[in-house]
């Protein structure tokens, strides 16, 4: 189909006003895998941080990042930029800063992204062999879901937004059904809201127990990564936000205490310890018999497809940012003529995702016990200490403005600093993260910090050699991107009338 005017091309941009609030949350949630988390990663809280404490701990923490979130929304009118965590840091710190921040998401949401791929084939093939006593090689399934993964990617973002929708809507509505069940098995005097008291919260582990919360909830703040294909962003993104942070942080507070319920607050440290791996499939078997077992199985898989989609949509529409301010190469920073995706990115990390499935492949590595765990614990830290570092130059950025308020200097100063805390404690013990002691794996954070010097080092080159390039880092591009499609739709009309 041509062009209304000879020898104008479609503008190179993102689709605008593609998602509205519920579709960027629900792909955010996906993102979260709340599956993955309440199957994997709270048992293991109950196991080895403060048991039955877990729940009044998730809420801890969910009050944390609504801290983060207040500050976060305060600077969307301000930084136009997709770029999220590097643009609020470039310009409330300085680009420098700012480039680091920007190669240390990429390199954080790649190992977050990889890991989940990894987990989701070893899970995919092993329900199948559960279910039919097929034996199937991890690597394939991982194959397959990265070819569905690149196709959903390339083509319009609605399409991996109803995708997403329907795995978190079954996964989500299992859960909640398990829920209902252990309440109503309960009974309101069998209620015990002893989870949410500070004896039991500040219980031994509770630093452990903060780790895994906080891993859980990671992922929200790529709400600001879809500004230019929200419909009505200004209102669209800040809704979002908090709305992905009160679905989450209440879904975890609730189900976590429901476990705690279903095997007693007595218990639930010990039972977890016997088995993490199979606590809640356990307890969906007590309620659903086989099929609750086998469903959640099932959902697993699709919970953690979801996930690694949702990162592959972040990446890429980081990197396309990145491209369009000069950082990255220019081809990258390309949407597709039709589907207003970013494609060249998309073809890219395909490739960056296959090389490091495929290195772990050859390796002879288990997906599970050594490329999920090594790489989500990387980068569950490089992104708790980008929320550190965006939550702490918020405040800066408005004090340079002398603007002081409740929203924008003291909470998200606050919120900064216990997240910081958090990150220390991450760091402290990562050796629980990854669940080994080899040096090798527990040293990886420590890459981060080569990350942060090339991206200082490439900050400094630009602004003594690429001036113009160093003035765009971080810049406002939504809403230049935006006129400028108007002013090309303009053009047409006028040429066509």
């Amino acid at each position: 189909m041509s062009n209304p005017v000879s020898g104008t091309e479609p503008p190179n941009r993102l689709l605008a006003g593609m998602l509205g609030t519920n579709d960027i949350i629900f792909m955010i949630l996906a993102c979260a895998a709340p599956m993955g988390v309440l199957a994997g990663i709270i048992p293991l809280a109950f196991a080895f941080g403060n048991g039955a404490g877990m729940p009044g701990t998730q809420l801890g923490i969910c009050a944390v990042m609504l801290l983060f979130a207040v500050g976060y929304v305060r600077m969307m009118p301000h930084v136009k930029n997709a770029g999220a965590f590097y643009a609020y840091i470039a310009v409330s710190l300085n680009k420098e800063t700012g480039i680091a921040a920007a190669y240390t998401a990429v390199v954080a949401y790649i190992c977050a992204g990889t890991s989940t791929l990894g987990a989701m084939a070893f899970f995919a093939s092993d329900f199948l062999h559960s279910m039919f006593g097929i034996s199937s090689r991890w690597e394939i399934w991982a194959a397959i879901a990265m070819v569905a993964i690149t196709w959903l990617g390339y083509r319009k973002i609605t399409m991996a937004a109803k995708v997403l929708t329907v795995a978190l809507l079954l996964e989500v509505g299992l859960i909640l059904l398990i829920d209902v069940l252990i309440l109503y098995d309960r009974g309101f005097a069998g209620l015990d809201f002893s989870s949410f008291t500070p004896s039991t919260i500040f219980a031994p582990g509770l630093g452990i127990g903060v780790i895994y919360a906080i891993n859980g909830c990671i992922g929200f703040e790529a709400t600001a990564i879809y500004q230019e294909e929200a419909k009505n962003r200004k209102v669209t993104i800040p809704r979002a936000t908090y709305g992905a942070v009160l679905v989450l942080g209440s879904f975890y507070v609730l189900s976590s205490w429901c476990l705690v319920l279903a095997a007693t607050p007595e218990k639930i440290q010990a039972v977890a310890a016997a088995d993490p791996g199979r606590l809640v499939s356990g307890i969906a078997a007590q309620h659903l018999g086989e099929f609750g077992r086998n469903a959640l199985n099932l959902l697993t898989v699709t919970s953690l497809f979801a996930a690694a989609l949702g990162f592959f949509n972040n990446i890429t529409r980081y990197m396309y940012a990145l491209s369009r301010d000069g950082l990255l190469p220019a081809p990258l920073g390309r949407a597709h003529p039709v589907h207003g995706s970013p494609y060249m990115a998309c073809i890219l990390l395909t490739v960056i995702f296959s090389a490091i499935v495929g290195v772990f492949a050859l390796a002879g590595l288990d997906p599970l016990l050594n490329l999920a765990t090594s790489l989500s614990s990387m980068g569950a830290v490089g992104l708790e200490i980008l929320l550190t570092v965006t939550s702490l130059s918020i405040p800066v950025y408005f004090a340079r403005r002398h603007e002081y308020s409740l929203g924008k200097t003291l909470s998200p100063l606050i919120g900064g600093l216990l997240i910081a805390v958090a990150t220390y404690l991450s760091l402290e013990n990562y050796s629980a993260l990854t669940g080994t002691n080899l040096a090798a794996v527990n040293r990886l954070p420590f890459l981060f910090v080569a990350v942060a010097i090339i991206g200082l080092a490439h900050g400094t080159y630009l602004r003594k050699f690429r001036p113009a390039t160093y003035r765009r880092v971080g810049s406002t591009q939504v809403e230049e991107g935006r006129s400028a499609d108007t002013a090309v739709g303009d053009t047409a009309r006028t040429a066509t009338a």
